[in-house]
């Protein structure tokens, strides 16, 4: 029996990267599909190879931020899927660089917008839905970076921050409901926003500063975004994992 088997999921920030790898294992084990991005033509892209899956798939194409109109997308996914939503994984995010004095207003903003606001709406949204049937799965991705800092993007360091507050502050609020919330926390992953700040180049050399000596596939993450969206994880809420490779060790 696939782990997911009858189950509907969101994905946000699910055109390329962690998210689009997200999707694809999920449907793999057995779960509906539904997509969310701000690229138009990324998400179709995804969205195909989700249906050669064998999995039912639904897009959203639009800004997590915009409270006008993510919220009532999601609505109408729902119901195009069913009438129900029983995972959500609040994957979009996005990384500009900058020191203190570098960051301008507007770049804070956009980064909390997205990472904080996105993941809040989307939550709102589902809840109502998840209390009704008694079950949910909500999994934030937040990063490495949201736990022990930077050198400099204190700006998504902070957003990454916030998610884990979140995380925690839902998981205590939605326990009562049989919804668990969880967080992954990622450390170096090749994903096409990684490799756009020097290719290989940049990630070997950068590898060498981990105790594993290499970066993480996006299908790493996702086995662990799975194990937290299945009911292996039925008792678990309120934590945070960070598959790192050994770069940071917390909490223990």
């Amino acid at each position: 029996m696939p782990k997911l088997a009858g189950k509907v999921a969101l994905i946000t920030g699910s055109g390329r990267g962690m998210g689009k790898s997200h999707a694809l294992l999920m449907a793999e084990e057995g779960a509906s599909i539904i997509l969310q991005d701000i690229d138009g033509p990324l998400v179709e892209e995804a969205a195909a190879e989700v249906k050669a899956k064998g999995s039912k798939v639904h897009t959203i194409v639009c800004d997590v931020a915009d409270a006008n109109v993510f919220p009532k997308e999601i609505e109408t996914a729902a119901k195009a899927m069913g009438g129900h939503i029983d995972i959500l994984v609040n994957n979009a995010g996005i990384d500009t660089p900058g020191t203190i004095e570098e960051i301008t207003d507007e770049a804070f903003q956009r980064m909390f917008d997205v990472h904080v606001k996105g993941s809040f709406l989307a939550t709102k949204s589902v809840v109502p839905g998840m209390k009704a049937r008694r079950q949910g799965k909500i999994v934030n991705v937040s990063s490495i970076w949201g736990m022990v800092g930077h050198s400099s993007h204190s700006h998504y360091c902070g957003a990454k921050a916030a998610l884990l507050g979140l995380t925690k502050a839902w998981a205590k609020e939605l326990a009562p409901h049989n919804i668990m919330v969880n967080a992954i926390a990622p450390g170096a992953v090749i994903t096409e926003m990684v490799l756009q700040k020097g290719g290989m180049d940049y990630v070997n050399e950068k590898a060498q500063l981990i105790p594993m000596k290499r970066f993480a596939d996006c299908i790493e993450m996702s086995y662990t975004v799975l194990f937290l969206c299945s009911h292996e994880s039925d008792f678990i809420t309120g934590q945070v994992i960070s598959p790192n490779g050994g770069d940071t060790i917390v909490g223990i």
